[in-house]
């Protein structure tokens, strides 16, 4: 267990009164940095322009080694910071795409507008690569609140853009959004709205005002983990959000979480349960108890060296109510 400073807070793993077991991995997500073209005040990696840590050329070839040498992975999903910004994407993109698996691209939308990034639409569309995409409400100034002034006008003009190749019509061309609510400002929380009803709610307000489709809606919990974690602890609200999280845990969503059968991988090649634990620190470890890069899992020939996932008190995050997870509500 990692230690925490919600004492109050039920240690994750006496909740579920047993280890978190790992299962088969079959999803690799890389961040491939912390370069951004915005600085979102949710964010839990702290991405912002200022940044300039990144994936090297020895990390790269090492998991475009592991993306072809591993047929059980069905997933990449490549993650930033902007990860179409930072070094290695489109040689992770193609190996992945040539060896028939899924790339996943956690797109910000606004970068289509930077100088030297307005081929990124075209290119996703070429690759097949399925978009999911920061949109945290589908009104603008719940939106530009959150990460920027105008960036809800660039994202529905990105979204638009995406639907004009075909994304969120053509089955091969998938297209999600993803919701985040605010950030709270006092003890009065709440959790994250239903995903199926929110879902239409958004649907049907784009499709009105802007004629925007798309496949699915992610509705994200904010855990208390970077940014996140900073402003809750500015308001003095981090601990009574933890202890909400903990109130509303849900058993039912523990048999569902993502870092059952996933490696999150960062910009220096070292191993993590999930991206949380990665934004933390929280190393994963083999069942040896050693520390796991991606040279290690190469040179043992397998993925599946991690017994226990390791928890900490954020993880009632992903378990709260309906659940959350990269790929939304777990229940």
């Amino acid at each position: 267990m990692v230690q925490t400073e919600a004492s109050a807070v039920t240690p994750f793993r006496k909740k579920l009164n047993r280890p978190l077991p790992k299962d088969p991995i079959n999803v690799l997500q890389i961040n491939l940095g912390k370069r951004c073209n915005l600085a979102c005040t949710h964010c839990h990696v702290e991405a912002s322009p200022h940044r300039t840590e990144e994936l090297s050329p020895e990390v790269c070839d090492q998991l475009i080694e592991v993306i072809h040498r591993f047929p059980q992975i069905k997933i990449v999903d490549l993650t930033g910071g902007a990860p179409e910004m930072n070094y290695g994407f489109k040689p992770l993109v193609e190996a992945a795409r040539a060896t028939g698996k899924q790339v996943i691209v956690r797109s910000n939308l606004t970068i289509y507008f930077e100088p030297g990034f307005e081929y990124l639409p075209e290119y996703f569309a070429k690759h097949q690569l399925r978009v999911v995409a920061s949109l945290p409400c589908y009104l603008e100034d719940n939106v530009d609140k959150m990460r920027g002034r105008g960036v809800y006008d660039g994202s529905v003009r990105a979204i638009q853009w995406l639907n004009q190749l075909g994304y969120g019509k053509d089955p091969s061309l998938i297209l999600d959004l993803v919701y985040n609510p605010p950030l709270p400002l006092t003890e009065t929380f709440s959790l994250t709205p239903r995903q199926d009803k929110l879902e239409q709610d958004y649907k049907m307000f784009l499709k009105e005002h802007f004629d925007i489709t798309f496949n699915q809606l992610f509705a994200i919990t904010n855990l208390p983990v970077g940014r996140s974690k900073f402003h809750l602890q500015r308001t003095k609200l981090y601990a009574p959000y933890l202890e909400f999280l903990e109130s509303n845990f849900n058993a039912g969503t523990v048999e569902h979480l993502m870092c059952r059968d996933e490696l999150s991988i960062d910009y220096l090649g070292n191993v993590y349960d999930c991206d949380f634990n990665q934004m933390e620190n929280v190393a994963a470890k083999s069942r040896t108890g050693g520390i796991l890069t991606v040279s290690k899992l190469l040179e043992a020939g397998t993925l599946d060296l991690i017994d226990e996932i390791r928890t900490a008190s954020y993880c009632y995050g992903c378990t709260a109510g309906c659940g959350s997870s990269c790929g939304g509500a777990l229940v």
